[in-house]
């Protein structure tokens, strides 16, 4: 009976042993997994601190999974600008990835899912749908499986998939992020670079110190680009003693492609005109350089006029411009400046051209604008503030208190986010 219960307690004792032993090697399993996970985030956090490319990062991100997660298939869908694509496709074939859209199949999951057992079936052959958030949003969603699906023991996707929701969140934020920073960067640049096209085209437009200044003639101006620069141009050349030159233009189109076919349109046309030129040749030449700058894409519309200080004779040409008006307040007429031709570069020769002729009567005064000042947006449609105008210059005020009412309704129409378009004004009042 002594030795029955000595080698009763060997036993146990040997049970607890390894028992024990086992416990042992549980944790030490445990723990090398434990640390062989801990190495896997610290390695993608010093890729991901060595700043790589968005390439280099997803070719890492596809060898982790592969290589040390035993992951088979792996798909990436990102948003970009409202639209999803597929950002990493391994181990899938075409048929696989045509099946899945996005919103029709991925939309529902608000968080991780394991389909092994029931997957849906355009998801058949993965394993788990793992969303990934940024702020509240959906910014990605990314697919899991296995190759071999006969494989015995716990799916490496499933045995890694906390693991694998952790590394997929840091991957794809820091390209989301990788993005919202290239953009704001491109925004930046873009940013000084219209303000310096700004700087540029404001030294093109005349501003009220390079007016000319005259005894019989009060010049006022507008300039208000809707887009920091834009396509219209307006000038006053003061050609000889007796002889004003003065012209207003409008590029069709908005931004920095139209400022620059207008930059370019300015030089030729201060090349181009003098005192003596005559106003059908100077238009065939501009129509001319203006086909060849813009190579049939945009086209401009442009007035220009010649007046004669001592015999107060108008003589112009309106090519496609919206009618400059001209009041009279000892009639009270109110007359529209219509004859001329075509836009510049509508057509490659302007098949006919009409000068107009004015006499100028004291206290006169004269309007001309771009469409911007008239056309203005509400809701869906667009009206015409034309008559508003015609009813600013249509009395006996002086022509500076008439451009001060005209500041003050684009000042309104501004707060009501009326306009659209770039504008641009220049007055005369003829003594």
């Amino acid at each position: 009976m002594f030795f029955l219960t000595i080698h009763f307690f060997v036993n146990l004792g040997n049970c607890r042993t390894a028992k024990n032993r086992m416990i042992t090697q549980t944790k030490k399993k445990r723990l090398k997994l434990y640390k062989d996970r801990l190495n896997i985030l610290l390695d993608l956090a010093q890729t991901i601190n060595q700043d790589h490319g968005i390439e280099d990062l997803l070719s890492e991100f596809e060898i982790l999974l592969r290589e040390e997660l035993e992951v088979g298939k792996i798909l990436v869908y990102t948003c970009s600008d409202g639209k999803w694509s597929n950002l990493l496709c391994t181990g899938v074939s075409p048929e696989e990835m045509a099946r899945i859209d996005v919103e029709r199949d991925l939309f529902v999951y608000q968080g991780l899912e394991n389909i092994t057992i029931s997957p849906p079936d355009n998801l058949i052959g993965f394993d788990a749908v793992i969303p990934l958030f940024h702020r509240y949003k959906a910014i990605g969603y990314v697919l899991i499986g296995d190759v071999e699906e006969d494989q015995q023991g716990i799916s490496p996707t499933i045995k890694h998939l906390k693991l694998i929701q952790i590394i997929s969140n840091l991957i794809i934020v820091f390209i989301e992020n990788k993005r919202m920073h290239k953009a704001l960067l491109e925004q930046e640049a873009m940013k000084k670079e219209l303000e310096l096209a700004s700087r540029i085209q404001n030294q093109l437009i005349p501003g009220p110190q390079d007016l000319p200044k005259l005894k019989k003639v009060s010049i006022q101006t507008i300039y208000h680009p809707h887009l920091g620069v834009g396509g219209d141009y307006y000038d006053f050349i003061r050609l000889s003693r007796n002889t004003l030159g003065f012209c207003i233009a409008d590029v069709s189109g908005k931004g920095i492609s139209a400022a620059l076919l207008m930059s370019n349109f300015q030089a030729v046309f201060r090349s181009l005109f003098s005192w003596n030129v005559n106003l059908k040749k100077l238009i065939h030449q501009l129509n001319r350089r203006v086909n060849e700058s813009a190579n049939n894409e945009k086209f401009i519309t442009f007035f220009i006029g010649k007046y004669n200080l001592t015999t107060r004779r108008l003589s112009y040409v309106n090519a496609g411009h919206l009618p400059p008006l001209l009041f009279e307040p000892k009639k009270g007429h109110l007359i529209s400046l219509d004859k001329g031709c075509i836009g510049l570069g509508m057509l490659d020769v302007i098949p006919f051209i009409e000068v107009g002729h004015l006499f100028i009567s004291k206290n006169a005064k004269f309007l001309a604008f771009t469409d911007g000042l008239v056309e203005l947006e509400r809701g869906n449609k667009i009206t015409s503030g034309l008559m508003s105008v015609e009813k600013i210059i249509s009395n006996n005020k002086m022509l500076d208190e008439n451009i001060e009412e005209i500041k003050t309704y684009i000042t309104k129409h501004i707060d009501r986010k009326s306009f659209f378009d770039d504008i641009s004004l220049i007055g005369m009042g003829f003594q």
